[in-house]
């Protein structure tokens, strides 16, 4: 299904499509005007007393920008810049590898920071604060502790869930910043910047019902771009027109909310299922075969957004605008829920 491959990790090909389409300065990013002005203040500031930026947290839901400002930072900063993910780092030894091979001013970026073992973010917290890292040398009796200095850097942590960072760990960012779903005039601007480096040809209608439904999302509305192009080609027309992008959004089961398959079988699960909610999310995400991970990091954000979806100390329950979207009749409107939504 289209939407469970919405949903999924990136492809190598996709990596390589979304690399292709990333920014290289804030200048040209898009979207996140709060966050653009600020980091051009940090960066300018920091250049100016030829110091390395202090250390960046960006978080929020997936697809918003966080890797892309990520290479902005090295590049507007001019350092090189280090990728790494929490979970590769399995063992103190790993992150004492990469820190060791830093230079002055270097950019070190580890996605999904929220994953890191204990054990790894326990040797962090002095590299980020005194800029120095401790290693134990040998084994038994004879094992010692040794302090190597570390050049300034600066670590710029990517995290969907901020709520399972430690607080130690946290503290010591002092950049933070959250990345909000885009509206839908920047999605369309988005939209116009990659179909002019991919070389296609899209009608200004289509670009407006791509951004409507793509979900708040850079990296879905550039991927949107890229399979409606296919169904354009398919039909023999060189220029993307809404009426392609429209059979080609609904040959995928993108809805006019933006909604996929995996999200209207979590919202008729709820109501079909848990009779409109609250449900736990243990439960939901066994009725519906999903990670709860998957869950809570891509479905969720979006239906709270926009209003279909509501958490609550028992559970999760569905909206009267899900069960209108659905094409469904709410039940039991007297509650406080449903009131005047009929």
């Amino acid at each position: 299904m289209e939407g469970d491959v919405l949903a999924a990790a990136p492809r190598p090909e996709e990596i390589r499509f979304e690399e292709s389409l990333r920014p290289r300065c804030l200048q040209d990013f898009v979207g996140q005007a709060r966050l653009k002005s600020n980091l051009a203040v940090f960066i300018g500031a920091a250049r100016a007393r030829g110091e390395a930026l202090d250390h960046v947290l960006l978080f929020g839901p997936p697809g918003l920008g966080k890797t892309t400002l990520a290479h902005i930072v090295a590049a507007e900063m001019g350092s090189e810049i280090h990728i790494t993910a929490g979970p590769v780092l399995e063992r103190a030894g790993d992150l004492a590898a990469l820190l060791t091979n830093l230079k002055a001013g270097d950019v070190l970026f580890i996605d999904e920071i929220h994953r890191l073992p204990p054990a790894v973010e326990e040797i962090l917290y002095p590299a980020m604060e005194d800029y120095e890292l401790d290693l134990m040398i040998g084994q038994g009796p004879a094992a010692r502790s040794v302090r190597l200095t570390l050049p300034r850097f600066t670590l710029v942590g990517a995290t969907t869930r901020t709520g399972l960072l430690t607080a130690p760990l946290r503290d010591r960012f002092g950049i933070v910043h959250r990345l909000d779903f885009y509206p839908r005039e920047d999605l369309e601007a988005v939209i116009a910047r990659s179909s002019r480096i991919l070389g296609i040809e899209v009608g200004a209608e289509a670009v407006g019902e791509l951004a409507r439904r793509a979900r708040g999302t850079p990296r879905i509305a550039n991927r949107l771009l890229r399979r409606v192009r296919d169904f354009a080609h398919h039909l023999g027309e060189e220029v993307v027109t809404l009426a392609a992008t429209r059979w080609g959004l609904e040959q995928m089961e993108v809805d006019g909310f933006g909604l996929d398959h995996l999200d209207r079988r979590l919202l008729t699960t709820i109501i079909e299922v848990y009779g409109g909610g609250p449900v736990g999310l243990k439960a939901l995400a066994a009725s519906l075969g999903e990670d709860r991970g998957t869950l809570e990091d891509i479905n969720e954000p979006y239906l709270l957004q926009i209003g279909m979806l509501q958490r609550t100390p028992r559970g999760r329950t569905a909206t009267a605008a899900a069960y209108r979207h659905l094409g469904l009749t709410p039940q039991g409107t007297s509650s406080p829920l449903f009131e005047g939504s009929d």
